[in-house]
């Protein structure tokens, strides 16, 4: 195990549900070939068209995933915190990434090179299995994404997006309401949203004591009456609970 691989990031790592799972020679040989990678606020990690250069983890901070048309209006895909992975998509097809990914605050990111990567791959082959259920995990959540956007009103839509970043980020181990690092412009484009609409939801939201909204940030009070707001269902839950880390408090309800 490298020596800049603290305690706590290792047992931020193991929170996610990937990590978790993959058997302990998998673990120990990622871990073993990666190396500790830094972004400031702002700074890009690698933009759509770039040539893949492996895998990452990130272990603090937070990053933005992103599209943007010629003219310059962006399209936020998801905002990216600890313990989450990404960059699995080329190691498939071998192809430049698919999007932009800029540091939405000052980070710390586990890098695993393409080659390094590709050399474990090719001793054993069998792990490119586990591979593959990272890269499924993320169509899974993509297939979902879809569907609020053709089913569902704008304050389900939102309801149901809070409640996939909150479980996707690492909860805080004192139980204080997470917070996600986000603003009303950046959640708006997300669901393609007005400002105007998103912040109507947010305050509807507010006014009954679920959220508590604030500049760049919106923290979560009560994850079952959002749950309920984003009405789902039993498997709704019982996927969020198998492919994403977090708080099951909202996921065992039927």
């Amino acid at each position: 195990m490298p020596g800049w691989l603290t305690a706590e990031m290792l047992t931020r790592l193991r929170s996610g549900p990937w990590f978790a799972s993959l058997s302990p020679a998998l673990a120990e040989a990622l871990l073993d070939a990666a190396y500790l990678k830094r972004l400031q606020g702002g700074e890009t990690l690698f933009m759509r068209g770039a040539p893949a250069d492996g895998l990452y983890a990130v272990l603090e901070g937070s990053l933005r995933i992103s599209g943007m048309t010629v003219d310059g209006k962006e399209a936020i895909l998801s905002i990216v915190e600890a313990p989450q992975w990404l960059g699995e998509i080329a190691l498939f097809d071998g192809m430049p990434r698919t999007h932009d990914v800029v540091a939405e605050a000052p980070s710390r990111l586990l890098h695993v090179p393409r080659l390094a990567l590709e050399a474990l791959l090719a001793r054993e082959p069998v792990w490119w299995r586990d591979m593959g259920r990272l890269m499924a995990m993320k169509v899974r959540l993509a297939f979902i994404g879809m569907e609020d956007l053709s089913l569902y009103p704008a304050e389900v839509r939102l309801a149901r997006r809070l409640l996939l970043l909150v479980q996707s980020s690492v909860m805080d181990p004192s139980g204080r309401p997470p917070v996600l690092p986000l603003s009303q412009t950046q959640l708006g484009m997300m669901l393609s949203l007005s400002r105007q609409t998103t912040n109507q939801i947010l305050q509807g939201l507010q006014q009954q004591g679920i959220l508590q909204v604030a500049y760049g940030r919106i923290e979560v009070r009560d994850l079952s009456r959002l749950a309920e707001v984003a009405e789902l269902d039993g498997m709704d839950r019982g996927l969020m609970a198998q492919v994403l880390p977090g708080n099951p408090e909202y996921q065992a309800k039927p």
